[in-house]
């Protein structure tokens, strides 16, 4: 059985990574811009940027319960040390992809998302105007995301399925706050009228930045898993 500390430990630098990703915080900086060059409300932008964050928040426990339920039906003695072995390559080949092509190259905060799928995004941000379409929002940003973050959700999915029953729902509540952490610093810098312009000038001078660290918390993520509990556990 992994040691409580390690698991804890795997699972708050896998939600540390999973923030570090920015399609949601695209996505919203780019509804809070419209919102405001059309003049809405500030209450009306407050309701609309919430309902958006709720939805990717809900999409994320989603994404990480429904992980953990589907990990729990292979896991036996057996094939655990291969189940690590799968994530630990995961955790390192999704690096490797973050490293070399999560961002398109050139200046601005582009992903790289296809563009079909990004003109769906900004079309959709141009013509939310209620809070269900917002939330709707949210969840297809997370959604849209999973190529990437499918790597920290199944690395910590397991390491939660490991951990005791009483530290399971903490957990996941915790993976779920410290993921979207860097979404309501954006929401809570908006909502306090900070320029959207500012913010969409840090990022895109902290991208490359951001981008490496997210491929190298996710490189040592996996080498560490492999060491610690594929060759370790089999020595």
């Amino acid at each position: 059985m992994i040691d409580i500390y390690v698991a804890l430990a795997i699972i708050g630098l896998a939600a540390l990574i999973h923030a570090s990703f920015q399609l949601g915080v695209s996505v919203l900086t780019l509804l809070s811009g419209h919102s405001l060059s059309v003049k809405r409300s500030e209450f009306r932008i407050f309701r609309l940027t919430t309902s958006f964050v709720f939805g990717a928040i809900t999409m994320t426990l989603l994404l990480l319960a429904s992980l953990t339920l589907f990990l729990a039906d292979f896991v036996t003695p057996e094939n655990h040390f291969l189940i690590w072995s799968i994530i630990s390559g995961l955790l390192i080949g999704v690096g490797v992809a973050v490293w070399f092509s999560y961002y398109r190259s050139g200046p601005g905060t582009s992903l790289w998302i296809p563009r079909a799928f990004a003109d769906f995004l900004v079309d959709r941000t141009k013509a939310t105007k209620r809070s269900a379409e917002a939330f709707s929002l949210g969840l297809a940003s997370v959604f849209g995301e999973l190529l990437f973050i499918i790597a920290p959700l199944a690395v910590a999915a397991y390491a939660l399925l490991l951990l005791p029953s009483y530290w399971q729902i903490a957990s996941i509540l915790f993976y779920v706050a410290v993921s979207v952490s860097s979404l309501l610093i954006v929401w809570i810098l908006i909502g306090h009228g900070y320029k959207i312009s500012r913010i969409q000038k840090w990022r895109e001078t902290h991208k490359t930045f951001l981008q490496y660290c997210a491929a190298a918390g996710l490189i040592i993520l996996g080498a560490f898993t492999y060491v610690n509990e594929v060759l370790g556990g089999l020595l």
